[in-house]
């Protein structure tokens, strides 16, 4: 966990060869042993000098093993320091099945690299993963990250590391490891990408695939923080020809763009499981990233059948409409480009609607009724 080159938390460079050669010294014939000796004398090149500082990684291992030990949740055996995490499973399921999911951050961290403002891509990180997880009836277990980087600098990568613990506590599953790996000429100094993992699990029986998705259902729609982490490169080329600077104000708002624009991703795993447990005959979840609304609803809507999403029934953020505004982007691209306010969908049983709602709104959430199942060949119309 934490690890590289085999060793975890440590930093890695990954083509540590001859650490690998070394472990199997003991099979070579001694004269080709002989053959890699050095003269005393010879000052040779160190790990450090190529890039790669170890010592660093150890200093910022020491800084986030607190945070992600701060995630534990019943199920974590042992503590960090092993070559990989372990989970329990739990052990009141009769049929148990294990659902994966692994997303990234995107282009969004470009601009917490030049806002200078790392704390919340974390949460932006796990929310991708976890939330997919949970689309699937499926309650998030643990999760891992990798963190790739040009320079390893401590400070930064423990701001980092705060924020995919935090987003961690919000979801309620459990940081048990990653990877920090220090990458001198594939990534510049300063540069990093930040990749996560997930893993969840549900009873057979429990699981939310679309299937069951009939016409009648009501489809209800739970707010965006904002952008999320999707569309990105649109956002950055539409601010870029605007003119606009991350500390000027956003224009139709009192923040600045970059506090718009790093807005963490919401993380729906307590509202929705809320909703679940409290027996919501819940046919689809959707998550709403890239591909906004229709080509995410899509994704559990059967054959046969139309999501009927009505565009007057939310409220679409301001956000959304400056960037509209800003580069003359067409509504249609808009659509299928941002969540466009709506981050997570529910299609249920109609029978249910009230209570869903009821649930919803004690989790703090103020869902809206968005649209319904009906019988067509398009699988989503927006209206």
């Amino acid at each position: 966990m934490f690890s590289t080159d085999g060793r975890n938390l440590s930093t890695s460079d990954r083509g540590s060869l001859f650490e690998s050669l070394g472990s199997s010294a003991g099979s070579l014939p001694d004269e080709s042993r002989e053959t890699c000796k050095q003269p005393a004398s010879t000052q040779g090149l160190t790990y450090r000098e190529a890039g790669v500082d170890i010592n660093a990684g150890e200093e910022a291992v020491s800084l986030i093993k607190g945070l992600a030990e701060s995630t534990f949740i019943p199920g974590v055996l042992g503590s960090l320091g092993g070559f990989a995490g372990l989970f329990a499973l739990p052990q009141d399921l009769k049929d148990p099945v294990l659902v994966a999911s692994t997303d990234g951050v995107g282009t969004k961290v470009l601009v917490a690299k030049e806002a200078g403002r790392l704390g919340t891509v974390g949460i932006d990180l796990v929310a991708m993963s976890v939330n997919d997880v949970l689309a699937m009836g499926a309650r998030p277990l643990f999760f891992l990250d990798y963190l790739a980087l040009g320079r390893l600098a401590p400070p930064e990568v423990a701001c980092l590391v705060a924020g995919v613990a935090e987003g961690c506590r919000q979801a309620g599953c459990a940081l048990i490891g990653g990877e920090m790996a220090e990458m001198p000429g594939l990534y510049s100094p300063g540069e990093f990408d930040l990749a996560g993992f997930c893993v969840g699990i549900v009873e057979r029986s429990k699981i939310i695939d679309g299937s069951m998705v009939a016409a009648g259902d009501k489809i209800l729609g739970l707010a965006s923080s904002g952008f999320h982490s999707n569309g990105y490169s649109l956002i950055r080329k539409v601010i870029e020809v605007s003119g606009l600077q991350l500390g000027d104000r956003f224009p139709g708002q009192e923040q600045t763009v970059a506090d718009v624009l790093l807005k963490p991703t919401r993380i729906y795993v307590r509202s929705v499981l809320a909703v679940l447990e409290a027996g919501v005959r819940v046919h689809g979840l959707a998550h709403i990233t890239g591909g906004g609304l229709p080509g995410n609803v899509s994704r559990v809507v059967p054959p046969g059948l139309c999501a009927h999403i009505r565009l007057g029934s939310f409220r679409v953020p301001p956000e959304f409409c400056a960037i509209e505004e800003l580069g003359h982007v067409r509504e249609d691209e808009m659509f299928r480009t941002f969540n466009m306010g709506i981050g997570y969908v529910l299609i249920v049983d109609p029978a249910d609607v009230v209570r869903a709602l009821a649930v919803l709104e004690n989790q703090g959430e103020s869902p809206a009724v968005v649209g319904e199942i009906q019988l067509g060949e398009e699988r989503v119309v927006l209206q």
